[in-house]
């Protein structure tokens, strides 16, 4: 059995322990670049899947969104079944070239949908005969000069109706020209507010930002 010498010098202790080579800073530039593009391509992924990012053109959503916000949107894939009170963006082609739209669903598939004017003009969406509460909207409701869809309606199967939070500004379901929108035509479900955009003010309000209220 060998034994070991309690006296050995530390110096001859020190020559035994090997001496850890210097790391190489081209290495440490590689393992940073290697770690960035994968972070970036899941970064891609989640934003071309997951999430899109869409900017809000137009008064039609005052005042939850305003024009030049940009929204984070969960794509069609994921966003499930959708409910009355959702903000949605969909695209058909009666509408602006097929321009996206952002609006709010009102009445799903196999629901009623009226609209009725009281003496001063102003009207109240009902769904299956129940008035509609909605907070969101920025004013009451005029009755439209365009050409328009007769009321009451029921949703046909796979499709919504839906209108604009700022009625009086806004092209949604109530034009003939645009009527229901099918679910495959919804692009996704607006989540929050990334980045708020000046709207008809001349300042921005960062407090915007945040989760959108769906009904």
């Amino acid at each position: 059995m060998e034994n070991f010498d309690a006296e050995q010098p530390m110096e001859d202790l020190q020559e035994q322990t090997p001496k850890k080579e210097p790391k190489n800073p081209l290495y440490d530039c590689y393992s940073l670049l290697h770690d960035l593009v994968y972070i970036l391509a899941a970064i891609t992924i989640v934003f071309v899947f997951f999430v899109r990012l869409v900017g809000v053109d137009g008064p039609s959503m005052m005042p939850t969104l305003q024009d030049g916000d940009y929204v984070a949107l969960l794509s069609n894939l994921f966003m499930g079944d959708l409910e009355q009170g959702d903000v949605i963006v969909a695209r058909k082609e009666s509408f602006e070239n097929g321009e996206p739209i952002v609006k709010r669903v009102i009445a799903t598939e196999g629901q009623t949908v009226d609209i009725l004017y009281d003496g001063n003009g102003y009207g109240t969406v009902y769904v299956d005969g129940e008035p509609l509460d909605e907070p969101y909207i920025l004013e009451p409701m005029v009755l439209p000069y365009y050409d328009r869809t007769s009321f009451p309606v029921t949703v046909d199967e796979g499709c919504l109706v839906v209108m604009g939070d700022n009625r009086n500004r806004s092209a949604d379901s109530r034009y003939a020209s645009i009527g229901q929108i099918e679910e495959s035509q919804v692009i996704g479900k607006v989540l929050c507010i990334l980045f708020p955009g000046c709207g008809e003010s001349s300042s921005r309000d960062f407090g915007r930002i945040g989760a959108v209220d769906n009904g």
